[in-house]
């Protein structure tokens, strides 16, 4: 008998929209746009003698505001900066669902952080490994070292890039296309992919062009990003729409789906479905996105 995988249970990270964790009329309200995820930014929004400041404004705001489902991720300041080790502490004790590491650009980024999260839950009575991480990658050594990032922690759930330093360490502009990322896109998702952890392209700056940013979504997309970082609630439900799987390839998910479990009992592996051989590989990423759809409101099958 071939043994079934598990129904996969699904983290909806579309869209991870910046907010400036210094302006409580702003974040106190993050959670109505709808985007998946958050990102109450301590780092380029803040001004250098306003980092107190925005750590008391994001404490209480986390402190007193309920985001429901919404997940709130807190982007600190870069480890080469005098602010990161007092960011986690507000952080972990505001009780914020996760960080973002700016700038990361080595698995000892991400192990001298996790110390820091650790240190801080027992401090604050946190339950220990409930603060997620996630990589941000903004350097060539960055990119480079990808694959040692996402896999050097238990907590790390995903990694982004981030176009503008990315660019500028590049020496490149915005071209149409991407075609000025799209190696280090690439290489970003095989490590992501590798080490079995999210991945999400980076923000679209100029949010009065919608038709480039709808092409770039698209793009992503199909490059097989998990998701994208945003700055404005006008680009969410795009995103949500583009990142949803299609009721066609729900339908032939659930065909692969249908079609296995009356295959599986009688040790049949490979058989084939509309005419194409298909395997395990096959079901598996069926059930995927089986799951995705559910997990995004648009599937209300069975299975």
């Amino acid at each position: 008998m071939i043994k079934r995988p598990a129904p996969q249970k699904v983290r909806l990270r579309r869209t991870m929209m910046f907010m400036n964790a210094q302006k409580p009329g702003l974040i106190k309200d993050a959670y109505i746009y709808g985007s998946d995820s958050i990102i109450l930014d301590l780092e380029d929004a803040v001004a250098e003698n306003q980092k107190d400041a925005a750590r008391f404004s994001l404490y209480n705001a986390l402190k007193s505001v309920d985001y429901g489902d919404t997940e709130v991720i807190v982007r600190i300041n870069g480890l080469d900066t005098p602010h990161w080790q007092e960011d986690i502490r507000c952080v972990v004790a505001a009780g914020a669902d996760g960080i973002r590491i700016a700038k990361c650009e080595s698995a000892q980024d991400v192990l001298t952080v996790e110390a820091h999260v650790l240190a801080a839950e027992r401090e604050f009575g946190v339950e220990e490994g409930r603060t997620l991480l996630m990589a941000a990658l903004e350097s060539p050594k960055g990119i480079l070292n990808a694959y040692e990032i996402v896999s050097a922690s238990a907590r790390m759930f995903g990694c982004a890039i981030s176009g503008g330093d990315f660019r500028k360490s590049m020496h490149v502009q915005i071209q149409e296309g991407g075609i000025e990322m799209l190696t280090a896109r690439g290489q970003m998702l095989l490590a992501a992919r590798a080490a079995g952890v999210m991945c999400f392209d980076t923000m679209f700056p100029n949010i009065d062009d919608m038709e480039t940013f709808k092409q770039e979504v698209i793009q992503n997309h199909k490059m097989g990003f998990d998701g994208k970082s945003i700055v404005s609630p006008k680009q969410i439900q795009f995103v949500h729409d583009t990142f949803a799987p299609t009721q066609k390839e729900i339908a032939y998910a659930e065909k692969l789906v249908r079609s296995f479990d009356e295959q599986a009992d009688s040790g049949v592996g490979v058989y084939t479905v509309d005419g194409k051989m298909v395997d395990i590989p096959f079901f598996e990423d069926a059930r995927r996105i089986i799951a995705l759809a559910k997990a995004c409101g648009v599937y209300k099958g069975d299975l």
